[in-house]
């Protein structure tokens, strides 16, 4: 934390606690919201509560992914991101087992979740900011539980074949990866999952099971490297905006879906002559839901007490479940560790 935010944060928690706290400071409306919400370390201590909009809100009494389970592991742990609202967390360790035993390696690797207040991120995504979003690697969990370099160093593998326009290789996709991304699909809680408009069309193109889980199933740029899962606002979070429904059967059919592969969607915007260029003014904390400002004000809750289950590290010391399929596993075993700046891949802003 820097020391400008870290004495914002100060500030604004005294005038909280005082009761003479009534919105956001000059130095804090100065700021922009993601550098308030990237300098918080650790979560509120409050209840849970997702406050806004997917891409536009925050969230208090955030609860942490354990680092280690017996199905899962969280990846590039210095992002500090593997925070979420306890139904997506409880989610995620649900989601692991179902993936192991469909054959997904020894589970799943976890990307970013949100951070510990939520709020928009220094990088990365537009959304993830209430924690009802997560992103899962398309690439199962080795046997071999992996180590913190490795986690944040391992690079990521794309589904889709480079050489050819939106086409998923059929050296890399298996029938494993597309119950994998149908089971995501399939509990009740899940809004939508996130997909390269490839893949969409590998599972149009292939799905025998539910197809009118694939209405669930949404195409977005990027997303070849891992896949978007995100939650409706739980029962009860009053100040949870909804997103409006998605499509009832496959979708596989639709002009909305024809168009991801058409030229418009990839073709560069045509810059105006006669407009005279403007720079984005950046997302400040009054852009935000007013209660954002008391979440970022509120005192904290250690890591500890804060991880789901308990422990920051609750299963490290027990051995890897093993996995139950060998052909998944060839897949990923051994892969080969880059440099410690492979680079994140950054998700365009979702539907």
């Amino acid at each position: 934390m820097t020391l400008i935010s870290g004495t914002i944060l100060r500030l604004t928690m005294a005038a909280f606690l005082c009761g003479t706290f009534t919105g956001p400071t000059t130095a804090q409306e100065a700021t922009p919201a993601k550098q308030l919400f990237g300098a918080a370390k650790l979560p509120s201590a409050a209840d849970a509560e997702p406050l806004g909009f997917y891409a536009k809100g925050c969230m208090s009494g955030a609860v942490a992914l354990p680092t280690d389970g017996p199905t899962w592991q969280a990846m590039r742990l210095s992002r500090n991101r593997r925070w979420g609202n306890p139904e997506m967390i409880a989610l995620l360790e649900q989601f692991s087992r179902d993936a192991a035993k469909l054959g997904w390696g020894s589970g799943i690797l976890v990307g970013d979740i949100s951070q510990p207040r939520g709020g928009p991120m220094l990088s990365g995504h537009s959304s993830h900011q209430i924690g009802l979003d997560a992103d899962v690697w398309f690439t199962p969990k080795p046997a071999q539980p992996l180590s913190p370099q490795e986690r944040e160093s391992m690079p990521f593998t794309s589904m889709l074949d480079k050489s050819k326009f939106l086409t998923v290789d059929p050296k890399k996709w298996t029938n494993t990866h597309a119950r994998v991304v149908m089971q995501a699909a399939s509990y009740p809680q899940v809004e939508r999952v996130f997909v390269n408009p490839a893949i969409k069309k590998k599972l149009c193109e292939t799905w025998a099971g539910d197809r009118s889980l694939l209405g669930k199933v949404r195409p977005i740029y990027g997303h070849d490297e891992h896949f978007h899962i995100r939650i409706s606002c739980p029962p009860g979070s009053a100040s949870c905006r909804k997103q409006a429904a998605v499509p009832k059967d496959d979708d596989c059919s639709s002009k909305a879906f024809a168009w991801w592969f058409t030229k418009e969607p990839w073709a560069p915007p045509k810059p105006d002559p006669n407009k005279k260029p403007v720079k984005p003014r950046p997302v400040t904390l009054s852009d935000l839901p007013k209660a954002c400002a008391a979440v970022l004000a509120s005192s904290s809750r250690s890591e500890d007490e804060a991880t789901f289950g308990g422990s920051a590290m609750a299963y490290t010391d027990q051995p890897a479940a093993p996995s139950p399929v060998k052909n998944i596993e060839a897949i990923i075993n051994d892969p080969p560790v880059a440099a410690a700046n492979v680079p994140i891949p950054v998700p365009r802003p979702l539907q």
